[in-house]
């Protein structure tokens, strides 16, 4: 395998040097718009220029705020836009290729000081700034091109947030969890296009916000943020974190189209103007992927004989109209499958099946009331099934679970700047959540089906916020408000205040500070499971339970010790109360040590109760040079503890309290070729991180009991190994006259380490045994944007 990877990437890159236009300069199209940071309303007559382009090339923006640059030269520019009254901004390392037009999103910020005839020239990046003006702490804007070279992320957007200070993985490798300062996955919130959605990710468990690869694709997204505590007010339904995904618009001039095929599967996108001279697009995605070739080549061996197939499709039509504001219907949805097949020789008697499939559609629409006042009303239907049947080869079923979540949505808000100082942002959502859930197995002991949940219907959830920005000075911004929610299934409710500050205290130092309140919904399963008495009577003993809540607080200093260097420290607080655990008169062994922060998916019909309580806390550090001269880098260092306190009284270790977790990503390009217009990039990423904690294994009696039995006693009192992972990437990018290739491998794994991932005891050896994770892992793909 390795000579093979080995022979084709030296053959492209031959032909690379080989093959160059000497005669013909490959150029490009850079074009957006540059809107208002605050009021979102196009900022005419900016000027957007290419910086050190010799001859200069730049232009100016027209009334509704568009500018196009056209014959920029390929490679990477920096792109910097000013306009009288406000901030400039410089957009750094934009990498123009032969293949598609570039297209860049801009957002000025208003000046306090106003300048009637002064254009400032030079500008600081705020590279990583968040899009959403009103975060001022814990929260990072995700580049889509520059997460993409990331070594081994696969074009996860998940997997690359996973580097970011304070975030990993949840210490497994097949998944994409997001542990945040400790806190379990379940506590994300997805959003898609400024709406809550459901699990955006294959192979997804009932009650995670994770699975083993995102639904989205790279080629649908646009710039997002992403937050890890103390969010503004219009994000609730939240206690860890929250990841704001935005879908970008189609090429408004041109068609233009990119397909990838690799070892994990194939992908087509295309975009394009709905009609000519109009500002109506189009940009669709479809992936088609199976595992099998992986299996075949011996790369996945946890998986057995498995088959692992999964599918995707996303969209998005953007309709901009000339008094009636502009629309848009977006939408993407996935279907995984994982069968595996009944094989005596191995013991394994059983036909199982497990699907997890999701959608979303959504209607979106902009209304501007004036240049400083515009409405956004969104729209939104989505299903969330996950289901899966065991037969035995008696073909008695054995155990079937099918969780069909449909929700419906409608939001609105109001956005009313009044000044460079003061902007008001408000709004309502209404969701319908419904519900079909269904789990039985079988007992073969006394041949009965026996039905643990069998519940529909539908749940209403009402959130109101509102925020306000004040802009004190230059040097110092406040953002407050508040976020309401209204469970109508028992009339819960909870009143979040927040606020966050940013303080400039010097030239590239600033003091940021957050606060505030947060709450999150279990899921339906969990309100709704039953459990059936001994007489035949179905109770549902968690109905009433109450959201579980947050209270964040965060400070963080950030320093540009050079123009291209920059450190950032965060230290925070979380103190989490409300938390499901279990009853104090529940006798299972395990009753005394549980609480759902430990819990990763999945639901219990055992009652609980709000009384549980958990803190995290830590310290987190940044060092990130910006690409420049082809190299760049990113240091991250987190240092935390994740308790929490069951119904024993007694404050222990979270599951996901590894207490340290530290990344390094580095990555060099170099300019390739006799008229330098190819990229060749080497990139590498190093995860060092405490593993998670585990209940041990009580050896002694799990021999005399001939079966697996936990000490709950010393739950979560030891940590598994840690963990520690080397990734690396090659990527070589050739532009030619209409069209640009890419040919990338990515090693996840590269050193082969079996990372473990749990304990379990062995009967035929009476021992403690571990279950490894996933070794050597490559990824060969080719890609192709015309």
């Amino acid at each position: 395998m390795s000579n093979f990877f080995k022979c084709l990437l030296l053959s492209s890159l031959l032909s690379g040097y080989s093959f160059a236009f000497a005669s013909q300069d490959l150029t490009q199209t850079v074009k957006g718009q540059v809107l208002d940071a605050q009021s979102l309303a196009p900022v005419p007559g900016a000027t957007v220029m290419i910086v050190n382009s010799n001859p200069m090339k730049g232009a100016v923006t027209d009334l509704d705020g568009y500018f196009k640059i056209e014959k920029v030269p390929v490679g990477r520019h920096h792109v910097q836009v000013s306009f009288v009254g406000y901030e400039n901004k410089v957009i750094p390392e934009v990498l123009v290729g032969s293949g598609k037009e570039v297209v860049l999103n801009v957002h000025l910020t208003e000046s306090i000081v106003q300048m009637a005839e002064v254009v400032v020239t030079a500008s600081e990046q705020d590279k990583g700034a968040p899009l959403n003006d009103f975060a001022t702490v814990s929260a990072k804007s995700i580049n889509v091109e520059e997460t993409s070279r990331y070594a081994a992320t696969f074009d996860d957007p998940a997997r690359a947030a996973a580097s970011f200070a304070g975030v990993r993985g949840g210490g497994d490798d097949i998944t994409n969890e997001i542990v945040i300062r400790g806190n379990s996955p379940r506590g994300l919130l997805w959003r898609v296009e400024g709406v809550e959605v459901p699990n955006p990710n294959h192979f997804a468990e009932e009650g995670s916000a994770a699975g083993g690869i995102s639904i989205l694709s790279n080629n649908m997204l646009a710039n997002s943020d992403f937050y890890t505590g103390a969010f503004p007010a219009q994000y609730g339904n939240a206690l860890s974190g929250v990841f704001d995904i935005n879908l970008r618009k189609g090429n408004t001039d041109k068609r233009e189209y990119a397909f990838q095929a690799g070892v994990l599967g194939i992908a087509f996108a295309a975009e394009g103007p709905l009609k000519r001279d109009g500002k109506a697009s189009y940009l669709v995605n479809y992936r088609y992927s199976t595992l099998s070739l992986l299996d075949q080549m011996g790369l996945l061996p946890i998986f057995g004989d498995e088959e692992i197939v999964f599918q995707d499709l996303s969209y998005k039509i953007h309709l901009p109209t000339q008094k009636a504001g502009a629309f848009s219907l977006w939408g993407l949805g996935g279907l995984s499958r994982q069968t595996e097949v009944a094989n005596l020789e191995e013991d394994y008697p059983f036909n199982s099946t497990f699907r997890s499939d999701m959608g979303v559609a959504g209607l979106s629409h902009v209304y501007f009331v004036n240049e400083d006042t515009f409405v956004e009303t969104k729209l939104t239907a989505s299903r969330g099934r996950n289901a899966y049947d065991e037969d035995s080869l008696k073909l008695q079923v054995y155990n079937k679970e099918s969780f069909l979540k449909k929700d419906y949505r409608l939001s609105t808000m109001l956005n009313q700047k009044f000044n460079a100082r003061n902007t008001l942002r408000s709004g309502v959502i209404a969701s319908s959540l419904g519900y079909d859930l269904i789990s039985s197995y079988y007992h073969n002991v006394d041949d009965t089906t026996y039905t643990g949940l069998e519940a529909d219907g539908s749940m209403m959830f009402l959130q109101g916020f509102s925020q306000w920005q004040y802009r004190a000075g230059e040097h110092l911004t406040l953002n407050t408000g508040f976020h309401y929610s209204h469970l109508f299934l028992k009339n819960q409710h909870a009143l979040e205040p927040r606020f966050g500050m940013k303080w400039a205290v010097a030239k590239g130092s600033s003091i940021t500070a957050g606060i505030g309140l947060h709450s999150r919904l279990e899921s339906a399963s969990l309100y709704l499971a039953n459990e059936t008495l001994e007489d035949g009577t179905k109770v549902q003993y968690n109905k009433g339970l109450e959201m579980s809540k947050a209270g964040h607080f965060v400070l963080g200093y950030e320093k540009q010790l050079t123009e291209n260097v920059r450190l950032k420290a965060e230290v925070y607080y979380q103190y989490l109360y409300n938390v499901p655990i279990a009853q104090v008169t529940n006798t299972d062994e395990w009753a005394p040590t549980f609480s759902v922060l430990n819990a990763k998916d999945g639901y219990t019909t055992r009652p609980l109760t709000n009384d549980g309580t958990g803190r995290n806390y830590g310290l987190e550090l940044t060092l990130e040079k910006f690409l420049t001269n082809g190299f760049y880098y990113t240091v991250t260092s987190s240092l935390y503890q994740s308790k929490y306190t069951g119904a024993d009284g007694i404050e222990r270790n979270t599951r996901f309290n590894g207490n340290f977790t530290g990344n390094f990503i580095a990555g060099k390009e170099f300019k390739v070729g006799r008229t330098k217009d190819n990229l060749l990039g080497f990139n590498t990423r190093i995860i060092y991180a405490g593993g998670n904690r585990k209940v041990p294994i009580n050896l002694e009696q799990s021999i005399a009991e001939d079966r697996t039995v936990l000490d709950y006693t010393n739950a979560y009192d030891q940590r598994l190994p840690d963990y520690a992972r080397l990734d690396v990437g090659i990527s070589y990018r050739r532009n030619k006259p209409g069209h640009s290739s890419i040919l990338s491998i990515n090693v996840q794994n590269v050193t082969a380490r079996y990372n473990v991932f749990g304990e379990y005891f062995d009967s035929r050896t009476d021992k403690i045994e571990t279950f490894q994770q996933l070794g050597f892992l490559p990824n060969l793909s080719y890609r192709i944007e015309f």
